[in-house]
């Protein structure tokens, strides 16, 4: 029985560090861009997107090193939907309006 906790222990640690991943990759990609491009985009603004961010990878980082019982499950979860929300949404718009091109490339 120890070794089914010790390995949802496992998992969960394994899972905040690919949260924690995805969050810092959208905070990084939120932190190089121009504020003109998300207004170009018709997108929130950059000050927004950098708080949502770097508040999901405050949370994400928290959530990892603080792993155990105090663990924060479900703030976890709305930090990696909002990261998630930039990578899907806004990063696609922002690369499109800077004429990087779209989902397929420099077609």
């Amino acid at each position: 029985m120890i070794l089914v906790f010790e390995l949802q222990n496992l998992l969960y640690l394994a899972l905040g560090i690919v949260a924690l991943g995805i969050e810092l990759w959208a905070f990084a990609d939120c932190v190089r861009r121009k504020p003109a491009d998300f207004e170009r985009a018709y997108k929130r603004t950059k000050g927004f997107w950098m708080g949502l961010t770097g508040g999901a990878a405050a949370v994400g980082l928290l959530s990892v090193l603080l792993f155990g019982p105090l663990a924060l499950l479900l703030f976890e979860l709305a930090a990696v939907v909002a990261a998630s929300v930039y990578l899907a949404d806004v990063r696609p718009a922002l690369n499109e309006s800077k004429g990087r091109g779209g989902a397929y490339g420099s077609w």
